[in-house]
């Protein structure tokens, strides 16, 4: 009898990479597996070093469950987006109704969802590199094609807005933002989102605002949304959520809004591929988003921890800190999130493979890292460090990865 052929993964997924959670984890999981502690500093998961949901928002979500056994509207709860309605209010993204907001399964789902119901085979996507690898994942998974333009590192990270010009081409249909920015953190002055909508007007470009970590913000940082900033004939999409702001990563609770009045009356067709795709996974989780109500209208505490003294600062403090003194690497200074970027001088390095470099790190000294490229930035000189551990453990690993550089080589 002649040998079956093998079940094969979809051609749609061959130029999809999410590294985040890619081949060093697995390795990571193995040496687990073996009874070895490692420090993942690969993942902005806040609950396993100690950064807990509010006891008002369980609450709030325990009491609920009672009548949260059914499917809701597939844009989500009533209440639930009234508050979110009424977060667009603050942050003056005007003219957005219960209609225009969609809540998800994570703004993973939403993003997807987006960029599923807007692109054709071919159509363009500008991203910026580095990235939120998730992003590039969808468009290619979508059908369309991912272009980076490039983020400049001398100028705290802020898009190049020459570059992202020249990248534009008669298929490209949509940019991204990330600000606050996963992984470099980031945060754009209003004048550099109005560079980047002006682009998006010039080329009648739909605008995706990634806006997660809009209440991580340090030092003097502000962060102005982009539906604030736009005219209202641009349509922009704002994504956010709990999972980061209010350490509710596993709830799974994320929301899409849809801002610009005289866009969307030209955006119908595309609205109800939303609605349509948005129907087809019912909805999202019922329990969950009887957490955002409270969420956004309680007691802000994450306003504790990014301020002098507290201790998602104290943490980036440390890390920007010990990272720059590390002979050989360069890291600039963090305004939001919870990430750093540096780089490894290459004259100093010579780093050929960054993914050998983060799985040599964590054979050797058991801490695991995302390297650079994973973000889709071109060259094989950066890692992302997470700042999530308490500041002590931080240093202490930060040390060891000092020793560990000063002695590598490839």
């Amino acid at each position: 009898m002649e040998t079956p052929s093998p079940f094969r993964k979809s051609h749609k997924l061959d130029n999809v990479c999410y590294d985040i959670r890619g081949p060093v984890l697995e390795q990571a999981k193995r040496l687990e597996d073996e009874g070895q502690r490692i420090l993942k500093l690969n993942i902005g998961n806040p609950a396993p070093f100690g950064f807990e949901a509010p006891e008002e928002i369980l609450q709030d979500v325990m009491r609920n469950l009672p009548t949260a056994q059914g499917y809701c509207d597939s844009k989500g709860l009533y209440s639930a987006r009234k508050a979110i309605m009424q977060e667009c209010q603050r942050k003056a993204i005007p003219g957005v109704s219960i209609e225009d907001i969609y809540i998800g399964n994570g703004v993973s789902e939403l993003i997807v969802m987006a960029l599923q119901a807007l692109l054709n085979d071919g159509d363009e996507v500008l991203i910026p590199a580095p990235d939120y690898p998730l992003w590039t994942a969808a468009a290619n998974l979508s059908g369309g094609r991912a272009v980076h333009y490039r983020c400049d590192e001398q100028a705290d990270w802020a898009p190049d807005i020459a570059d992202v010009r020249a990248k534009v081409t008669g298929h490209t249909r949509a940019i991204v933002i990330i600000n606050p920015n996963n992984p470099t953190g980031a945060v754009y002055p209003p004048e550099v989102v109005r560079e980047l909508l002006a682009i998006a007007r010039e080329h009648d470009l739909v605008v995706f605002s990634d806006e997660i970590y809009d209440k991580i913000l340090y030092d003097d940082a502000e962060h102005v949304s982009t539906g604030a900033l736009a005219d209202e004939d641009q349509l922009v999409v704002t994504f956010n959520g709990l999972s980061k702001s209010y350490r509710c990563a596993g709830f799974r609770s994320g929301w899409m809004i849809l801002s610009g009045q005289v866009a969307m009356q030209r955006a119908t067709d595309y609205i109800q591929g939303i609605n349509m795709l948005a129907s087809m996974r019912l909805c999202a989780n019922v329990p969950a988003q009887h957490a955002i109500q409270t969420a956004l209208g309680g007691y802000q505490s994450i306003n504790d921890l990014i301020l002098p003294g507290g201790r998602l600062r104290a943490q980036r403090d440390i890390t920007f800190d010990k990272l720059n003194a590390i002979p050989g690497v360069s890291c600039v200074k963090p305004k939001g999130a919870l990430y750093a970027f540096p780089r490894l001088d290459p004259k100093v390095f010579d780093i050929r493979d960054d993914q050998q470099l983060v799985l040599d790190l964590l054979l050797q000294e058991k801490i695991l890292l995302v390297q650079g490229t994973a973000f889709n930035w071109p060259d094989p000189d950066h890692v992302r460090i997470v700042t999530l551990p308490w500041a002590d453990q931080l240093g202490d690993a930060l040390d060891r990865f000092a020793r560990f550089l000063s002695r590598y080589r490839q």
